[in-house]
């Protein structure tokens, strides 16, 4: 399994949303969704092995978790809206710190990267965060130990804004390797696309 976890320092967490305005009222919510498709779609199909965790930490209430699942997903569509209508469901149920299906393959709870990460490390998967100067996510897939360790990962990335500092001390605390798609800052779907490429050459050449 592969975890994608998306840090949406903007991203409305509660009330209704406007589908037409995803990049404005919602917050850079357009940048989340981009994620979600970048991660899930393939031509002519899903990957079903991925689940990709949005954190909205913006208005108007305490920080939630949406997640897609792609083993479980339905009725989603590779476009911005399509998902943005997924996370207007979501985000219109009472949330609690459980988790709750709002349609299926997607779910909402009230909660933060800390605690995420907390729950990731506790089952002994590898956390990988994705920063300029980090290691080359070609060169990892070289060697078979790396190899297995990204196969198996949690890939942090935050949106347009980057990752602010008390996440990224979060991030720091929780032991995660700093891993590079690249010199150059790209969109963050962009690195979910290239990530998945790299493993998926990877798995091609075993």
């Amino acid at each position: 399994m592969k975890d994608f976890i998306i840090i949406g320092n903007k991203a409305v967490n509660g009330g209704k949303i406007s589908l037409n305005d995803l990049p404005g009222s919602a917050g850079r919510m357009d940048v989340l969704c981009r994620c979600v498709t970048s991660a899930l779609f393939i031509s002519f199909g899903m990957r079903r092995d991925i689940n990709v965790w949005l954190i909205l930490k913006g208005e108007p209430g305490p920080s939630k978790i949406v997640r897609f699942n792609g083993e479980t997903m339905r009725s989603l569509n590779p476009d911005e809206r399509s998902s943005g209508s997924l996370i207007q469901k979501a985000l219109l149920i009472d949330a609690s710190d459980a988790e709750k299906q709002s349609t299926p393959g997607v779910f909402v709870r009230y909660g933060n990267l800390e605690q995420l990460l907390q729950n990731f490390s506790e089952n002994g998967r590898p956390l990988f965060y994705l920063k300029e100067d980090g290691k080359d996510v070609l060169e990892m897939t070289q060697t078979p130990e790396t190899a297995a360790l990204l196969e198996n990962g949690v890939y942090i990335l935050g949106d347009n804004q980057g990752v602010f500092e008390e996440d990224e001390k979060t991030i720091e605390d929780a032991n995660a390797s700093k891993i590079s798609v690249g010199p150059i800052s790209l969109l963050s779907s962009q690195c979910v696309t290239l990530i998945l490429n790299a493993l998926d050459r990877a798995q091609a050449n075993e």
